[in-house]
């Protein structure tokens, strides 16, 4: 108990602290998924441009990584927000909780897919999730994918996708290969592993190097998010999942099976504190910005229905805090 009360009573001299460093920095400091940094690059300059605050800094360092940066304290030396490509797990918001930064709000800002895509002069696909799973689950002996299923091309595995790291490679483990396994009638579907003996390569988390890479090698396929394929579309092409072509239509509509939530994340204790922050909120919650005419579905964000936008920007409005209940896995 006594180690309880002094943890408590440090982070309340540190946010006393902080909260009476008015010039603590003043540049909002981002951190977080690669899938959302184009999105909030297009944000941050946006607003730099149209108001007297600094353009925010951002740095795209997977969701995971930018969680884990994000829930280290309160403080000018910690990240004021985190943008993430699946939603903030319970065992990061106990981190959070721990670690003193107990006011988070949370945004949900569109939908995206993740795409399977090659050069545009590779082969066609039409491939299943159980088929994806066949493919790269540690432990397969398939070389080639006309190994998995006759149908599929006679050319070699070859994958690069996004870290451990990354939100995009936990969707991907989520919606493919957890679905495929239970598809393709396998057991213990939440233990399944990607294959790490060069079937799968981990390309880090700059995107836009494996758009380059796939047109190195029109073989290889690359695993990333709906918005670097619709920023790159001359150069490369999505191929089908389950039949279904990755497309904004298909996405938003429900149909293609490998769409997910966008999210970032707030600390409400710098709020006030590093300037601008409630004013970006504004910017990025804006029906200009985010919504079905605004400039970020011209970058391939597949925006939320009109009820989900609206009570984004009641949230920013009146910087709403999450309560731990929300369903966090």
């Amino acid at each position: 108990m006594k180690t309880t009360i002094v943890a408590i009573t440090a982070t309340a001299v540190g946010l006393a602290a902080f909260a009476g460093a008015a010039s603590a920095r003043d540049q909002i400091n981002i951190v977080g998924s690669s899938t959302v940094f184009p999105f909030a690059t297009a944000v941050a300059e946006k607003f730099g441009n149209k108001t007297d605050f600094k353009t925010p800094k951002i740095e795209s360092t997977g969701s995971g990584g930018g969680l884990k940066l994000f829930c280290k304290g309160v403080g000018a030396e910690n990240p004021d927000i985190t943008n993430a490509s699946r939603r903030m797990k319970a065992k990061e918001w106990k981190a959070c909780q721990a670690a003193g930064v107990t006011e988070i709000i949370e945004f949900k800002i569109g939908f995206d897919g993740i795409v399977l895509a090659n050069a545009k002069s590779g082969p066609a696909f039409n491939i299943t999730r159980a088929q994806l799973y066949k493919a790269l689950v540690k432990g397969s002996e398939a070389d080639k994918w006309s190994d998995v299923d006759p149908s599929l091309p006679n050319v070699k595995i070859e994958v690069l996708g996004p870290p451990p790291t990354s939100g995009t490679r936990d969707a991907f483990e989520e919606l493919v290969m957890e679905k495929g396994c239970k598809e393709a009638g396998a057991k213990n579907c939440k233990k399944t592993e990607i294959r790490g003996d060069g079937a799968w390569i981990d390309a880090g988390e700059n995107d836009n190097l494996i758009v380059t890479k796939l047109e190195q090698n029109p073989k290889a396929f690359g695993v990333f998010g709906f918005s670097f394929l619709d920023q790159n579309k001359d150069k490369i092409k999505g191929e089908k999942v389950d039949g279904v072509e990755p497309t904004f239509d298909n996405i938003s509509s429900g149909k293609y099976p490998v769409s997910r939530s966008l999210f970032f994340y707030v600390k409400k204790a710098h709020v006030g504190v590093i300037p601008g922050i409630k004013e970006y909120l504004a910017e990025w919650t804006s029906e200009s910005t985010f919504g079905p005419e605004g400039y970020l579905a011209d970058k391939g964000l597949i925006p939320l229905p009109d009820d989900l936008r609206n009570k984004a920007a009641e949230k920013a409005k009146n910087l709403t805090l999450m309560t731990g209940k929300e369903d966090l896995h």
